[in-house]
């Protein structure tokens, strides 16, 4: 019988996640075993919301590749007006729901969908978009063209984004540019606003 490994410590222990800060400070939520599913670090998300604390009050946000919904579950015990959260594993989505109904959030809604599939239909857009896509995919640059072929970041609006350490985005395509940034492990963090 194969040993099983140990799980990354860097990502709240075993089979949780710690809300950090807000409402629900200190709250811990179950995540699921989903092949890619990576949580957002303590540190990240800490030095992420310290970033985005005078822009996240009653924000509408949108946590596109939610995963364990780390740090939509963050934004919205912060302070956000609205949270989407958007996954398409089955798997993962039904934790999602249960973590909803735990925390008995009503500003957080989930979207069972394929991240581009709810793009395509999304008409209001947000303040805040958070994406965290699977790594070595791809994503990145078919999500960002499609957010703002859909114009759905707001003119203050803010984008933070993951990937891992070697890729390079020209974000000049999008009349974008770095705001904060900060790495962990393989990877780099940035929060990004227009030009």
């Amino acid at each position: 019988m194969a040993k099983k490994k140990k799980p990354n410590q860097t990502h709240s222990g075993a089979g949780n996640i710690r809300i950090i800060g807000g409402q629900w400070k200190g709250r811990k939520l179950p995540v699921v075993q989903v092949q890619g599913l990576r949580p957002t670090p303590d540190r990240v998300r800490e030095t992420l919301f310290n970033w985005l604390q005078g822009s996240l009050y009653q924000a509408r946000c949108l946590d596109l590749f939610a995963g364990s919904g780390a740090i939509g579950f963050e934004a919205a015990s912060r302070g956000a007006a609205e949270l989407v959260l958007v996954e398409k594993n089955p798997k993962a989505a039904q934790q999602l729901m249960q973590n909803i109904n735990l925390l008995k959030a009503d500003k957080v809604l989930l979207e069972i969908n394929d991240a581009y599939d709810y793009l395509a239909l999304e008409t209001q857009p947000f303040d805040i978009i958070f994406l965290d896509p699977p790594f070595r995919q791809g994503h990145l640059n078919k999500v960002l063209d499609k957010i703002f072929a859909q114009n759905l970041l707001t003119k203050s609006g803010l984008i933070y984004l993951e990937q891992e350490r070697e890729n390079l985005l020209d974000l000049s395509c999008w009349n974008l540019q770095v705001h904060k940034q900060t790495k962990a492990g393989q990877l780099d963090a940035f929060l990004l606003k227009r030009l």
